[in-house]
Parts: C-alpha cells; sequence; structure tokens
C-alpha cells in the first residue's frame, strides 16, 4: 500500500503519515518491507517443513546450530520449539530431487544433529499472512 494510500486510509496527510511510519522504523515496531515473490516463478514451489531434533540441548549446540541455519539461503525460517523436536524448519527448494540432494550433503550435516523428520507440504492454506493488530 502506498503512503498516499495509508494517509487517506487514517484520514491524515501523506507528510504526517510518512513522519509516522518513520517512526515506526526506528522505534523497531516496523523492522522490515518486503515484496512477496511466487515461488513456483522463480523455481521454488516445494515446500518442505523439516522437524530436527539435536544430539545435546546445550547453549552451545543450540548456538552452532543456528549460525549454520542462518547460512543457508534456502532455509526461510528456523524456529527453535518445545515438545518432541528441537528446530523447525521451513524451506523452499525446486523439487523432491533437489530437497534430497541439500538434505544428504548440507541438512544432516549441520552442527549437532541427531535426527530430522521431513514433511512435504501439499497445500498452502495459510502462508506469510499479515499481523492484523
Amino acid at each position: 500500500m502506498s503512503n498516499a494510500d495509508i494517509a487517506k486510509r487514517v484520514n491524515t496527510s501523506a507528510a504526517t503519515c510518512h513522519r509516522r511510519i518513520q517512526r515506526l522504523f526506528e522505534d523497531g515496531t516496523i523492522n522490515a518491507v518486503r515484496a512477496q515473490v511466487a515461488p513456483d516463478r522463480v523455481g521454488r514451489g516445494c515446500l518442505v517443513i523439516v522437524g530436527v531434533v539435536l544430539d545435546r540441548s546445550t547453549p552451545e549446540s543450540f548456538a552452532a546450530f543456528e549460525a549454520a541455519a542462518r547460512s543457508m539461503p534456502m532455509i526461510l525460517d528456523c524456529h527453535l520449539v518445545a515438545g518432541d523436536f528441537d528446530y523447525f524448519l521451513k524451506i523452499r527448494v525446486r523439487d523432491l530431487a533437489d530437497f534430497n540432494r541439500l538434505h544428504g550433503e548440507r541438512l544432516i550435516a549441520l552442527p549437532g544433529v541427531r535426527q530430522t523428520r521431513t514433511f512435504f507440504v501439499m497445500k498452502e492454506v495459510v502462508d506469510n499472512a499479515p499481523l492484523n493488530l
């Protein structure tokens, strides 16, 4: 939505709206604005969720795993979770063969990985929904 459209919607001037939005960036309320790319149009139509169990639950093992996960651009999200897994990874790849290669060469070689469980997404019902306030 353009700044002018936002200003019209909240019944203020474009300049005032712009200043308020800049303040939201400055105070950290808004930390980024980005485009939503259609994954299938850029050769990344296969969405995979991977549950990861580490061999140890220590701050050092978590830090090593997280640093390695951050360095892999195909990992869109990495979440430390409670329950049967330590982490859930959201990964976009070209296809099953692409994921198989990634899994065999990189995922199971991440620091401290004891076990992974893979979930291939059949249908994206809600994906990256906006945070409504």
